[in-house]
């Protein structure tokens, strides 16, 4: 694939289902040029045929497959988008995975589940914004939006890693807010409540995370819509349409930020 021409384009990761593929519609729809990544090989055939249903006959977007556990991947993907694309205006670091921790008094914890967790969760946006970033300053516009969550403002019981990763990757943001403010580049954090995507599912209906907290899995979708004060899960496309925003000229006053976004739950 040649090269692209040069107007406003955005990276998402974990682009194939969930909140990336929301947001991915949701940037398309609005007019981005779409550098696409994710674990998998090619783009699903639903996110195919969404794409190529919106009212954008001039769309253009590429897929990447990445493993974002793998530094090496990912020094490689950036040199294949800089060859594509030669700018990116917003860098949607979305790409996440949660596991189940064992507590932590218990014997013989494996750390490779934690050591991925904070791989995968803090340090790829890490490195991806460490070299996108000085693109974006050199240029006087950029936007970086990391979708951290609603466990990385409160932490979660038997998700040390998961909340550890996203903690860090609030810290993260304010950091890099405060280097960057003066050169026209915004970095907020989006922090999600529970969301209808299939990562929140899995874990809501895995029988080990319902047996540590004492849920029927049968019952536990249900009593998790009741824990929010909304009595709902979010939509996928809620997140993106703040991403939208956030990524806009209008937002330019929003910078360090970890924004929830979760019907009312940090409430409680």
């Amino acid at each position: 694939m040649s090269a692209f021409t040069q107007s406003r384009s955005a990276l998402i990761t974990g682009a194939s289902r969930g909140i990336g593929k929301a947001c991915a519609l949701e940037f398309a729809q609005k007019g981005f040029k779409l550098a696409l990544v994710s674990r998998a090989k090619e783009a699903p055939d639903e996110l195919l045929q969404e794409l190529l249903s919106l009212d954008n006959k001039n769309l253009e977007w590429k897929w990447y497959s990445c493993d974002l556990n793998d530094t090496k991947q990912i020094k490689s993907l950036c040199k294949e988008i800089d060859a594509d694309f030669q700018t990116i205006d917003v860098l949607l670091n979305n790409a996440g995975i949660y596991k189940l921790d064992e507590p932590i008094y218990r014997k013989n914890i494996e750390d490779l589940d934690f050591e991925t967790s904070i791989n995968i969760n803090l340090l790829a946006p890490y490195l991806l914004c460490r070299h996108f970033a000085q693109g974006m300053q050199e240029r006087g516009f950029g936007r970086i939006i990391n979708i951290s969550s609603i466990s990385g403002i409160k932490g979660e019981k038997l998700g040390k890693a998961y909340s550890a990763s996203k903690f860090g990757l609030v810290g993260l943001t304010q950091s890099m807010a405060l280097e960057l403010a003066e050169y026209g580049v915004t970095v907020n954090c989006i922090c999600p409540g529970w969301v209808a995507t299939d990562m929140a599912i899995k874990q809501l209906k895995d029988p080990k995370w319902c047996l540590e907290n004492e849920i029927p899995p049968d019952e536990s979708i249900a009593i998790a819509e009741l824990s929010v004060p909304q009595k709902r899960l979010l939509d996928p496309f809620e997140i993106a349409n703040l991403a939208s925003f956030l990524s806009a000229d209008a937002s330019k006053g929003i910078t360090g930020q970890a924004i929830t976004i979760c019907g009312g739950l940090s409430l409680c």
